[in-house]
């Protein structure tokens, strides 16, 4: 029960330093590190704090170029490997991701759903035509990276 309480602890740290993040508007090579060490530190990245990245991520603040790199392994991390069954992309994971990625509208954003793509071993069909269709959108960047990325699904 006492590592409960501790690992508690972590979530609820890890939580308040992303949004910390976001209220202080920017993010910066050290915040990196440090939301690393408190949401990273060995323990899977909770729900609350992947809708916080992505809330990080659709605020119009600076980011380090470092920032992209974290995101992207944090919610793949998240999504493909921390939930069992492992690298599987079920409907709802799908549905969550595709969501926050078109309510970011950014390369970042896209960057995380080419990623969990490209290292789940299993997602719905429709999860990579909708990756697609992003690229119908205008995104930019999005037709090139999807090149890039073979899908077995």
């Amino acid at each position: 029960m006492f590592n409960e309480g501790k690992t508690e602890v972590a979530m609820d740290r890890g939580l308040e330093a992303i949004l910390a993040l976001k209220a202080r508007g920017a993010v910066w090579d050290c915040d990196i590190e440090l939301v690393t060490r408190s949401v990273l530190a060995g323990r899977p990245v909770t729900r609350a704090e992947a809708d916080a990245l992505f809330d990080v991520e659709c605020a119009n603040i600076e980011k380090c170029p470092a920032w992209t790199c974290f995101l992207v392994e944090a919610i793949t991390d998240h999504l493909v490997w921390e939930a069992r069954p492992t690298g599987v992309i079920d409907e709802e994971k799908a549905e969550w991701l595709l969501d926050h990625v078109d309510r970011a509208a950014s390369l970042n954003g896209l960057a995380v759903l080419v990623n969990v793509l490209a290292e789940a071993h299993k997602v719905p069909l429709w999860l990579v035509s909708a990756a697609r269709a992003r690229a119908a959108r205008g995104w930019p960047g999005v037709a090139e990276a999807l090149k890039q990325v073979t899908v077995a699904a």
